[in-house]
């Protein structure tokens, strides 16, 4: 059987560090985790003149988290604080997004990933947690990326809760901003016990579902039944 092909979007930085010219980036775990369950990770460069391209060669793709954030004009508000943005990521983002789920290809949306298919659909963020609810979980956590934090309430018969076989999971947690308004076709498919948005799902496509936490880490039974699932739907789209 031929083994799926799965696009997964890239961060860019300026030049500083690792180069002094801008250059791209990805973490080991995310192309690994593909590679575990019978996929070949395919990395994207942000340039939207290749999307149909790209398009016809992938059987699914993952939409990538990073340290920015969308700007928020585009889901039709103002900044409230100063944002790190990315315009160029963010638009590819859009373009590619906009692809699968117009098709049944599979998507999975990972952390700022999940974010971006709300915006996608019309959605829009909490620009920050903290200054919505003071007394919300560490959504940053403070122990290491690769343990879990909290735990998220799991909606019992949606398409993750099949995929996961369990309502409540324990996860890791990474982020500032978070789900406010929910975009058109979508529900939440998980929360996390301060009403935090943690996962959603799109009700007429196949399988498109973001999550707000990391499963690429691998670090559950449920992190890897989520990588596996939407590897074994890949095949043949």
């Amino acid at each position: 059987m031929k083994k799926p092909i799965i696009g997964i979007t890239l961060d860019m930085e300026e030049p500083g560090g690792y180069s002094k010219f801008p250059w791209y980036a990805i973490r080991y775990n995310y192309l690994h985790s593909i590679e575990q369950f019978g996929g070949i990770p395919f990395p994207l460069m942000h340039q939207n003149k290749n999307i149909s391209d790209l398009f016809e060669i992938l059987d699914g793709l993952i939409i990538t988290g990073g340290n920015f954030d969308i700007d928020p004009k585009i889901y039709g508000q103002n900044p409230n604080k100063e944002l790190i943005t990315k315009k160029n990521r963010t638009m590819f983002e859009i373009s590619i997004c906009k692809a699968f789920l117009n098709s049944s290809k599979p998507l999975l949306g990972i952390c700022g990933g999940e974010q971006l298919i709300n915006v996608v659909c019309g959605g829009n963020l909490l620009q920050d947690i903290k200054n919505f609810n003071s007394e919300s979980l560490e959504h940053e956590q403070l122990n290491p990326r690769n343990e879990v934090s909290h735990e998220v309430n799991i909606l019992k018969g949606s398409l993750l809760g099949k995929i996961l076989n369990k309502n409540i999971i324990n996860v890791n947690s990474a982020h500032h901003q978070a789900i406010n308004k929910l975009g058109h076709n979508l529900i939440i498919n998980g929360k996390a016990s301060d009403g935090i948005i943690e996962s959603i799902e799109h009700t007429k496509h196949p399988w498109c579902i973001g999550v707000q936490w990391h499963p690429e880490f691998l670090i559950t039974k449920e992190d890897e039944r989520l990588i596996k699932n939407f590897i074994k739907n890949s095949v043949d789209k």
